[in-house]
């Protein structure tokens, strides 16, 4: 393939424009925006700072303001460009007709403004379409063009975008789909109502297959394009400083005549808000899309960091009976799981996997820190990793909100793993958290129905899920991640019900009893594997896993590797019901002696020291 944009390309089959230039390239945004060059031609003032800037520098910098960081707008030719891969791509030419203009032929000439975009942008709609690679992962990428009408979507650009989805589709290849575009063709009238739709369609099949889908949102994207294709995909990214919103600010204001907030529908705006998952600045997309790609290509060989085991290599270091486990104190083991000098998720992240791409929002409410997770390759396998986030200081806690999750934390969890499950890819989750966040505005946003939806979603997922309470199980914000067919402890962690103090308060009336009731709630490790509750304890170094963060991963990747082995050799089919089984027999009368004891003896030791 090749990627080279030959001049004159038509990407419909409507007649060629005689005047059209002989080229696709685009005219740079900053011509557009900001004044002509007069004299000195090699210089232009920047359209967002003033700030005179010389155009090579410019172009070098991606047609980014080397002094401000304004982004100018770039048409879809430079979008192909900058995001595939060089010598890598050709462009697709499928064959498209207009649809018949409804109402506007005398007041607006629909033909004629066709004709003009097209003289003026060399392009016959505003979609050009490409199939390559990005980072050396196959893609097929639709590119929306705001110079031509505003990227409006009518009934040649929905059938363009469905094409595409349809190629990806019968090639099995992801979609990324770059948008920019002020809503629907007027000039259409319900035809282009209908192909949002049409689009959405379109991207559900790509769902049903199991085909990734990724949105480039870049400025502005408004109107049907941003109610259907653009916030639809599996992933969304949107450039720095682009714009995303139904209803524009100048529809917003002159219909319901409603003040807006300072930032509002700029992609900050958006990701405080849960609505996407990046914000990159140009220059850093292809390496984004190209990890994201890579969760969404066929499985890869083993690749590990120097000095680091591979899993072929690693020696399983996983505990399976209490009695080879040393004693501890549980009042000790709960004061070391909530060390701050313990790794976190993202510490442990850092040592085990590679590529990971952290994806935020739960496209509903919002985000929560206190959980993260994304895509990422463990031993060269795709994975998806979701995990509580605590932090090593007293500002990282506050942050991260303690490690305590929001419902968006929870909802934000759900949406990667049904992304996981789409793409068959194991799941890997990381506790540790006191529990779920018990403030007002969490039971208004339903905390409870997002803790009770994860436990149903998770002992349904069709993929192999692997657990590691790696500091604090807390009760139900614990359990929400940890629904799994494998559920492993570090020897110094601690998993529960209810927090030691939390006991205490409740059935003593006295915090200081916290050290009794750590003892009677059976937290620890070698309790915990005595009574089935985990598998197996992955053992940390002398002076707990804060000693040495190293020695804990080494012993981290063992038994998450030696894990999913196991699984690897269940039939997916089976997954769902064998986990479902798991959790099924717990206090089951005729499950035999220990797991009879998982229901009963916590609650009555408990309550025996009452009485």
């Amino acid at each position: 393939m090749t990627s080279v944009i030959p001049p004159d390309t038509r990407t419909l089959d409507a007649p060629s424009d005689p005047t059209a230039p002989t080229a696709l390239a685009a005219s740079s945004a900053l011509d557009e925006r900001g004044p002509a060059a007069s004299g000195a031609e090699l210089w232009a003032v920047c359209p967002a700072c003033r700030f005179p800037v010389h155009r090579g520098r410019r172009a070098a910098n991606l047609d980014v303001c080397p002094e401000c960081g304004d982004h100018a707008r770039l048409g879809a030719p430079e979008r192909i460009r900058q995001l595939m891969d060089p010598d890598a791509y050709t462009l697709l030419d499928f064959p498209v007709r207009h649809a018949d203009p409804l109402g506007f032929t005398d007041s607006l000439p629909y033909p004629e403004r066709l004709r003009r975009a097209r003289r003026e942008t060399g392009l016959d709609e505003a979609v050009l379409c490409a199939q390559g690679t990005i980072g050396g992962h196959p893609v097929v990428v639709a590119a929306m063009d705001f110079r031509f009408m505003g990227g409006s979507l009518g009934g040649a650009v929905g059938e363009l975008i469905a094409l595409t989805a349809e190629r990806a589709l019968r090639d099995r290849t992801p979609l990324l789909i770059v948008t920019a575009s002020g809503g629907a063709r007027m000039q259409e009238g319900a035809i282009a109502l209908m192909q949002m739709a049409k689009t959405a369609e379109a991207l559900g099949r790509l769902d049903e297959a199991g085909i990734l889908t990724l949105s480039l949102v870049t400025d502005p994207t408004f109107g049907g394009v941003a109610a259907s294709f653009a916030t639809l995909a599996d992933v969304i990214v949107v450039e720095s400083g682009a714009r995303l919103g139904f209803a524009g600010p100048r529809v917003i204001a002159q219909t319901i005549r409603q003040t807006l907030p300072e930032g509002f529908q700029t992609a900050e705006f958006l990701l405080a808000n849960g609505m996407v998952d990046l914000v990159r600045r140009r220059g850093e997309l292809r390496t984004v899309l190209a990890r994201l790609l890579a969760a969404g290509s066929p499985r890869r060989a083993a690749a590990h960091r120097p000095g680091e085991p591979s899993a072929a290599d690693a020696t399983d270091p996983r505990i399976r009976e209490p009695e080879r486990l040393t004693p501890r104190d549980p009042w000790h083991t709960v004061r070391a799981a909530r060390d701050l000098g313990r790794p976190t998720t993202l510490d442990h992240l850092g040592r085990l996997v590679e590529d990971f791409e952290e994806l935020r929002g739960d496209r509903l409410t919002g985000d929560c820190p206190a959980i993260v997770g994304g895509p990422a390759l463990f031993e060269g396998r795709p994975v998806m990793v979701v995990g509580h986030q605590k932090g090593h200081t007293l500002a990282e806690l506050a942050d991260r909100n303690y490690g305590m999750a929001n419902p968006a934390g929870y909802r934000k969890a759900a949406r990667l793993m049904r992304l996981a499950a789409k793409l068959r890819m194991p799941v890997l989750t990381f506790v540790d958290t006191p529990g779920a966040y018990p403030g007002v505005a969490a039971e208004e946003r339903g905390q409870s129905v997002a803790i009770a939806e994860n436990l149903r979603l998770m002992a349904g997922l069709p993929v192999p899920v692997v657990t590691v309470v790696t500091g604090e199980g807390g009760s139900g914000g614990a359990l929400a991640l940890a629904v799994a067919d494998r559920v492993m402890i570090l020897e110094d962690a601690v998993y529960s019900v209810i927090s030691p103090e939390g006991c205490a308060a409740i059935l003593w009336q006295d915090p200081a009893a916290a050290r009794t009731a750590a003892e009677a709630l059976r937290l620890d490790a070698a309790n915990l594997l005595r009574h089935g509750i985990v598998d197996a304890v992955v053992p940390v170094p002398p002076g707990g896993a804060q000693a040495d963060h190293a020695e804990v991963a080494r012993n981290l990747r063992g038994a998450l590797a030696a894990a999913l082995r196991e699984l690897a050799a269940v039939d997916p089919a089976g997954l769902p019901e064998s986990r479902r089984e798991r959790f099924r027999r717990f206090g089951r009368p005729d499950a035999g002696r220990d797991a009879n004891a998982r229901a009963v003896p916590v609650r009555a030791t408990v309550l025996g020291g009452v009485s």
